[in-house]
Order: structure tokens, then C-alpha cells, then sequence
């Protein structure tokens, strides 16, 4: 008898919410996704397992899209529709007119706070109008002699592994970026390179993968059962255990520039942080929450971009040693065998390495989703309701063969040397329109500064020879709100003669 109550309940509950949800189900039928659905759960059971599994999701959902005329599926997750996109133009106008974050991003600011990338509309339009001229070139000339002097530490430290076999360069650049930020942000050394174990490091990986298992699956999403289950603790223990890292990397910055006043000598750089005060009017503008909020979020999503986009530009030329070895000559045509500091006048020369690592970019994109809220209707060739959501599949618009060619899953840098995408929305690894990621130039600073101080000294090398065929085994890659190689990016190095 009690089955049968359920059954029925289930039922009238089914009837109800689909009658509630009309337009919204007669939108994801217009849709017409490829890909099977199930009642409750939709396209949920893509992300059962591990983040692997997930990112297998998201691709299994993009090529659907790509296959389609307009470029549009979609993707019932648990109860709500996302029209998945991987065109060019749609993308373009919904980043630019739909400017609200999905509601299940609000998922993640219990891990990092309401900084700007995740923050309402309210939120993250005046303090975009502050984080842009934080990000200005006088800052970035500034900031690359920090790039250069941790880039000098890693070269020291991965180059004690030369010709002693696989290593993770994941576990080098995750360092690198987050002492290079740390110094650029704060104003404080960090030391993660001489501590790969540090604790700040394991927060954010740990914390990232957490955050990227409760988006993807909806059972996980209520406040109610999630503050129940023994993780939660573990990740408000992360996020304090941040914040209050941050807060005295803060104060002890302070207490460090009062004892350089008193001595009476001069500065020569500023830190994100102190351009962050001045700017959003010094003691009368950011709070210190907003202040540690936006720091969060500089400190993970800066440096998992940054990391991530190098060690796939790493793994990429370990596989590819013919584009190897044109880095390596223009390299040689801008530093000859000299041994002087990289600098900021200097990576504008660098043309085909640039190449390489928007290649890179556009293959393996750092952040390979982003999402949007549809608050009022919008029309993408066919209507697209409130109560639903966007998601545009930067993966999956950058393997489209309408922008990219019939060789669009191929890496081929010379593309960006040949001719600009056909569109100016086809090629965006650092997300498009109003808010697209402020500090962009940042980490392609970074990387260009890193991955040529490296070359510069050594080869890089895959971790395992090619099979007979002369290819090698497909990158795994997994989600943890980025994209990572599943393997660690395990490659070799080899010291140049």
C-alpha cells in the first residue's frame, strides 16, 4: 500500500511540475538534445563518479551540440533546463546580455565568498569598475620581475629531475603561480615551490574538487542535506583556514610597509592588494571582507588558470617536438645563448610562442563551462524562457568545425599566425563580453614568462614513447570547476647541450 502511495505521489508530482514548467519543457523538447534523459534525474547520470566522469559529461553533451545546426542542446540537470551552446554567435550574445551567473553558482561562494566571478550583478559591477585598472600595463610591468625571479626558482627546482623520468609539471606550475601571486597580490612570500605540500596549496585543490562535485550533482545542491553530510565541515575549514591566511598575509604586508616608511626608503612596486585600496578609495571603500573576498578569488581562480593553461602548454610541446623546436628558435632569435632576464618588451616578440599557447588554450581552456541565468526572454533562433539557465561549452565551441576547419581537434598553432578566428567569439579561454576574466593579460604574462625560462634551459620530453602509429595515448582530462589533465600532466625533461 505505501508503494503504491509513493507511486502515485511520484506521479501527481511529475503531472505538476511539468505543468508548472510547460514553457520551460516545451523549450528543452524544441532543444531536441541527442543525448538520453531520465525522469527526476535528466543528463544528471553523465556526472555519476569521479571528476573524470564529469568532464566526460560535459563532452559528451558539447559534441551533441556541436552536431546540431545551431549550434544548441540541452541539458536537464536533475529539474532545470540549460540550453547548452557551442556557437559562436549565440555565445556572443548571451555573455553579452545575460550578465547574472546561474543560480548553482551560488553553490561555490561557500567556498570562496561573493568575489566577482561569482557574484550577482549588484555585486560585480562596481567592484569590476575598481579590479580593471588593478590589472593595467604599469601594473603588469611591475609584477614581471616577479614573474621572472619565481620562473628562475622552478627552472632550479624541475631541472634536479632532468633524465630522471616522468615528473607531474602540474605539481612545478601550481607552485610557481601561486608564489608568483601570493608576491604580486600580497606582497608575501609564500615558499610553495620549496613546500609542494603546503597547506594553502592542498585547500584550493581540495576545495575546487569538492565545489565541482556538489555543482554537478543536484542531490548534493540543497543547504539542507549538504551542511549535513561530512564534507561540508571539511570545506568551511578550507575556507577559513584561506581567509585567515590572507587576512594575516594582510597585516603582515601592513606591518612590513609602516617599518619601510619609518626607515625612509623608497618602494619600487605595488601589490594588487595596495592598487585594490587605493583605488576603491583607500579606508573609505573596500571592506576587509571585500578586500579578502576578491583576494580569494585572484588567489584560486588565478592561479589554477595560470597553472593549468602552462602545464597543458607543457604537455602539449612534450608531445609535439617539431613545435617544440620552433619555440626553441625564436627563443634563440630574441635571447641567443645568453642566460639575461626575460623582459616585458621582450615576450611581445615572442609571436609563434603566443601561438602555442592560445592553441593550447583553445584545445584544453582552463575553465571549459561558464553559466548564465536567464532572468528575461531571450531569443537564440528559438526562444529562450526565464526559470532556465546557459551554459556556453567553451570546450566544445572551440572544437567546432565551423569556426576551426575540418582539422579543428588538431593542434596546430600556426592557425593564430595565419588568420584571426572567424569570429570574435570563437576563441574564448578566458570567457567573452562584459565579464570576461579581468586579469587575462595577467596570466598569459605569467605563462609566456614561465614557459619560455624553461625552454630556454631544457627539453621537455612525454613521460611515455608513442605507439606504432606514432601517437599517443588521448589526454583523460577530469572538472574540478577547471579542466585538468587526469594524469598530472606527466611529462620528461632533458637539459639542452
Amino acid at each position: 500500500m505505501l508503494v503504491e502511495i509513493l507511486v502515485c505521489f511520484s506521479i501527481v508530482l511529475l503531472l505538476y511540475q511539468r505543468w508548472v514548467k510547460r514553457d520551460i519543457y516545451k523549450l528543452g523538447a524544441q532543444l531536441n538534445s541527442g543525448v538520453r534523459t531520465f525522469p527526476f534525474i535528466g543528463h544528471s547520470y553523465l556526472f555519476f563518479g569521479d571528476n573524470h566522469a564529469r568532464m566526460n559529461g560535459f563532452q559528451t553533451l558539447g559534441r551533441d551540440a556541436i552536431s546540431k545546426e545551431n549550434g544548441l542542446t540541452s541539458m536537464w540537470h536533475g529539474n532545470h533546463l540549460f540550453t547548452m551552446i557551442a556557437d559562436a554567435e549565440a555565445a556572443e550574445f548571451v555573455l553579452k546580455t545575460c550578465l547574472e551567473k546561474d543560480d548553482i553558482m551560488k553553490l561555490s561562494t561557500l567556498f570562496v565568498g561573493n568575489g566577482s566571478i561569482f557574484a550577482p550583478v549588484s555585486i560585480w559591477r562596481p567592484r569590476r569598475k575598481i579590479l580593471v585598472p588593478c590589472f593595467g600595463t604599469r601594473n603588469l610591468k611591475t609584477f614581471m620581475s616577479i614573474f621572472v625571479k619565481q620562473s628562475a626558482i622552478l627552472v632550479n627546482r624541475i631541472g634536479k629531475m632532468a633524465g630522471t623520468g616522468p615528473l607531474s609539471a602540474w605539481k612545478y606550475y601550481t607552485a610557481y603561480t601561486m608564489d608568483a601571486i601570493a608576491e604580486s597580490t600580497l606582497g608575501y612570500q609564500m615558499g610553495a615551490q620549496n613546500d609542494t605540500r603546503h597547506p594553502f596549496l592542498k585547500a584550493v585543490e581540495d576545495g575546487l574538487a569538492r565545489n565541482a562535485e556538489r555543482v554537478c550533482q543536484p542531490w548534493l545542491h540543497s543547504d539542507l542535506v549538504y551542511t549535513n553530510l561530512p564534507i561540508y565541515p571539511k570545506l568551511v575549514a578550507y575556507k577559513d583556514f584561506m581567509w585567515d591566511f590572507l587576512i594575516k598575509a594582510k597585516r603582515e604586508e601592513i606591518k612590513e610597509n609602516d617599518e619601510i616608511q619609518k626607515a625612509n626608503e623608497e618602494r619600487t612596486s605595488s601589490t594588487f592588494m595596495e592598487s585594490l585600496i587605493t583605488i576603491s578609495g583607500g579606508d573609505g571603500g573596500y571592506t576587509d571582507v571585500e578586500i579578502i573576498e576578491e583576494l580569494m578569488v585572484i588567489m584560486v581562480a588565478g592561479n589554477d588558470t595560470s597553472a593549468v593553461g602552462s602545464s597543458f602548454v607543457s604537455l602539449m610541446l612534450s608531445r609535439y617536438p617539431d613545435v617544440q623546436e620552433k619555440v626553441y628558435e625564436e627563443l634563440q632569435e630574441v635571447f641567443g645563448d645568453s642566460d639575461r632576464a626575460a623582459t616585458f618588451e621582450d615576450l611581445p616578440r615572442l609571436k609563434y610562442l603566443d601561438a602555442v599557447i592560445r592553441e593550447t588554450l583553445r584545445l584544453y581552456p582552463p575553465v571549459p563551462v561558464i553559466t548564465r541565468k536567464i532572468v528575461e526572454e531571450v531569443t537564440l533562433r528559438i526562444k529562450i524562457v526565464p526559470g532556465s539557465g546557459i551554459i556556453v561549452n567553451i570546450w566544445a565551441l572551440h572544437r567546432n568545425p565551423r569556426y576551426w576547419g575540418c582539422d579543428a581537434e588538431q593542434f596546430r598553432p600556426e592557425r593564430f599566425l595565419d588568420a584571426p578566428p572567424t569570429h570574435p567569439a570563437a576563441f574564448m579561454p578566458f570567457s567573452h563580453g562584459p565579464r570576461n576574466c579581468v586579469g587575462y593579460q595577467y596570466a598569459m604574462t605569467s605563462m609566456k614568462t614561465v614557459v619560455s625560462s624553461l625552454l630556454r634551459r631544457y627539453k621537455l620530453l612525454p613521460a611515455t614513447a608513442p605507439n606504432e602509429k606514432g601517437t599517443h595515448r588521448p589526454i583523460r582530462l577530469k572538472f574540478d570547476l577547471m579542466m585538468k589533465d587526469d594524469d598530472d600532466f606527466q611529462i620528461q625533461i632533458e637539459a639542452r647541450s
